[in-house]
């Protein structure tokens, strides 16, 4: 099926999270990306699990390759001089002790486009660190941000710098393709997980430099900010937010709570900021005599937003998951049914499509025969020799 970047080819050297899902979203969007793995049992991440591994590489091509041989790395220039763009989430500086930095890559192919994706930058004083999402979470303030006024430092459970760093990594090379079209030259990015997640705290950090006021942890409470929280009902909870002067008159109609409305404590958004703890108490008050779906019913259908605070198994079972397919039933590669990620972006002309799991090295005769032109009988001199 047709996709918005039929015919770019990228090659994957990403591990674990970030640097692959930028290859997936790019590969949803209709990029053919070939992912490299180590032979013989492809890429270390898929030690973590075939639900981890397949949620990042579904719909790539893979083709097993030892990058610290000679014929490997003469191979990774062959797939180089045919390629749009490269992605690599090494430590800073391996690429270039492998014979792969950008000046190297750049010679092979002036188009190519080198996505980095690392910690803490290819430049920068942590820049020969190690990280993973919760480091930079720790160090942007972020687990700091969550959790209330005398919490231990709480991280938050998604890998939300994670995902972040790979969206941007997928807008950089999105810029840096459009520029190639103009120009016909591509270039290096540098995206790492540090900024991203300094992305997340720029206002809380932004008001202490102006301030010199360290910012208060409101738990659940969206700031100081009232109704705006998780309040607990009959059978579980549900999270109200209904700040805006119109909002909070629906609640209040919908709820029966019409003489809030003419209380001088809760008469404008600043005054129900003033009384935050007060008006959390009378929707708390009304909330806990329902049930969900009661406050759900009552609420959602008058415009106020609302919504369930649901576990992971009540999520897995939301309507909404599956209409919108953001979760797609898949065969495993090892017998049995798996589920991956689907589509995050609906496009009317290129809809796309959710690719099938691939297992390692699947994909070698078609790279190295098919694209780069070799003969059978050379992999199975390769194969025999530890390179692919």
């Amino acid at each position: 099926m047709a996709g918005c970047l039929d015919g770019i080819r990228v090659i994957d050297l990403g591990r674990y999270q970030a640097g692959p899902r930028c290859s997936l979203i790019l590969g949803d969007l209709g990029a053919e990306v070939i992912k490299v793995e180590a032979p013989p049992d492809g890429d270390e991440s898929r030690r973590l699990g075939m639900v981890y591994w397949s949620q990042y590489n579904r719909g790539k091509k893979s083709i097993t390759l030892n990058l610290r041989s000679d014929t490997g790395k003469k191979i990774l220039r062959e797939l180089i001089v045919k390629s749009d763009m490269l992605l690599q989430n090494f430590s800073p500086g391996v690429m270039d002790e492998m014979g792969f930095g950008y000046e190297t890559l750049r010679e092979l192919n002036p188009g190519i486009i080198l996505i980095n994706v690392s910690g803490f930058g290819q430049y920068g004083p942590y820049r020969d660190r190690r990280a993973f999402d919760p480091i930079g979470q720790a160090m942007a303030g972020v687990m700091f941000d969550t959790g209330g006024e005398g919490d231990p430092p709480i991280r938050c459970g998604p890998p939300i710098i994670d995902r972040i760093t790979a969206l941007h990594a997928t807008i950089g090379a999105l810029a840096a393709l459009h520029r190639r079209d103009m120009t016909g030259l591509g270039q290096a990015l540098d995206v790492c997980l540090l900024d991203s997640a300094f992305t997340l705290t720029e206002i809380p950090i932004a008001q202490y430099l102006t301030t010199g006021r360290e910012p208060v942890r409101y738990g659940n409470r969206a700031g100081n900010l009232a109704p705006a929280n998780t309040y607990r009902a009959s059978d579980g909870w549900v999270y109200i937010i209904a700040v805006q002067q119109r909002m909070w008159e629906r609640l209040c109609r919908a709820a029966g709570l019409e003489e809030l409305m003419s209380d001088p404590r809760a008469a404008s958004p600043h005054s129900r900021a003033s009384h935050a703890n007060w008006v959390d108490d009378q929707i708390a008050s009304w909330v806990k005599e329902r049930t969900v779906a009661e406050v759900v019913e009552k609420l959602a259908p008058a415009g106020v937003p609302v919504a369930p605070v649901q576990t992971i198994a009540q999520a897995s079972r939301d309507p909404h998951l599956w209409e919108r397919q953001m979760l797609v039933e898949t065969d495993d590669r090892n017998g049995g049914r798996t589920y991956v990620a689907g589509l995050t972006v609906k496009f009317s002309d290129t809809p796309g499509t959710v690719g099938p799991i691939p297992k390692p090295g699947e994909h070698n005769h078609e790279i190295y025969c098919e694209l780069l032109g070799h003969n059978p009988l050379e992999l199975d001199e390769w194969k025999a020799a530890g390179v692919i």
